[in-house]
């Protein structure tokens, strides 16, 4: 029989102080995003719970067995709850081993006991890209002189010209736009995991949409809210928020009819897929996405090859 991981009740104080300076760590020492700490301040305070409900108190009363029983309840919750994602599972164990693996450094404790508890094995999922076609028409949805159209397609122009991810596209200031004297904006300065960054060339059409936005747009949006430095704003003048860009892209796919499940990482896929297509090579891809290993970026040709074995079946003479 396996138990749920509590999902109410504070976590005892000393395991509370030890998660907020782990999240201090990660948030000040190693550059983690907003996002990323929030995540992680989220799974520990639910491994926290977890463990109060087997009634440890401090860091150091924390075993191994009970790592094991926290996977184990995330994946089997019992009493009809629905079982948390192999992905979800590994994320939230990378967290709990992250936290273990600080406070054997910071010597806190004398025994890693999360060092050996291994996440469960994951199905390989293909990145979802679109074609080029519904890429065109899911920008050419986003037209006209309105602000908010205006920034829209600037938004959108640049996730694909670029492949970046839209914590990065809307994290990006006005001052992270290069240009020369020639046009506004060339390429942009991007930062991805860890604060690593990375330049990535415009072309003509991000140019254009680009300039339209910062010279029609966002100067209207701008008065609206307190002075901030972001490149693209809501209608309130403030930075806009991963939800909201999120938004613009669903609503620019029900315009243009799309019938495809879109996610906020498809212009992303569809960036390197196409890049890969093209004859770009995987290196070029890598370094243009952020990827710290090829390895990573390698996942992409195994979307183009299938397109290779497919025209291979429907074209040569003795493919059947």
């Amino acid at each position: 029989m396996t138990t749920a991981p509590p999902t109410a009740g504070d976590a005892p104080p000393a395991i509370a102080r030890a998660i907020d300076r782990y999240v201090r760590h990660i948030a000040l020492e190693r550059g983690r995003s907003p996002h990323t700490v929030a995540a992680y301040r989220r799974d520990l305070h639910r491994y926290a719970a977890f463990v109060a409900g087997l009634g440890r108190d401090e860091p150091a009363d924390i075993t191994a067995a009970d790592v094991s029983a926290f996977v184990i309840a995330l994946r089997e919750p019992g009493d009809g709850a629905a079982p948390v994602s192999a992905s979800s599972v590994a994320r939230m164990l990378s967290s709990v081993r992250g936290w273990h693996r600080f406070l054997l450094e910071e010597g806190i404790l004398t025994l890693d006991v999360a060092a050996d508890q291994k996440p469960p094995r994951q199905p390989k999922r293909l990145p979802k890209a679109i074609s080029i076609a519904q890429v065109e028409a899911l920008l050419e949805a986003c037209v006209g002189d309105d602000p908010l159209m205006l920034r829209d397609r600037a938004l959108l122009e640049l996730l694909y010209a670029t492949g970046a991810r839209v914590s990065e596209a809307i994290d990006l200031n006005v001052d992270d736009v290069i240009g020369d004297d020639a046009r506004v904006a060339t390429a942009v300065r991007l930062f991805g995991k860890g604060r690593k960054q990375r330049i990535v060339p415009l072309g003509r059409f991000a140019q254009e949409a680009l300039e339209a936005y910062l010279v029609r747009a966002r100067p209207l949006f701008a008065p609206r809210g307190a002075a901030t430095p972001a490149l693209f704003l809501g209608a309130r003048g403030g930075r806009l928020s991963r939800q909201s860009a999120w938004l613009v892209i669903r609503a620019a796919a029900e315009r243009a009819h799309l019938d495809v499940e879109l996610s906020p990482h498809t212009l992303r896929h569809s960036f390197a897929t196409h890049l890969l297509e093209g004859g770009a090579d995987v290196r070029v891809v890598q370094e243009l996405l952020g990827h710290a290993s090829v390895a990573t970026t390698q996942i992409y040709t195994l979307v183009t090859a299938d397109a290779v074995r497919e025209a291979w079946a429907l074209a040569h003479p003795r493919a059947r």
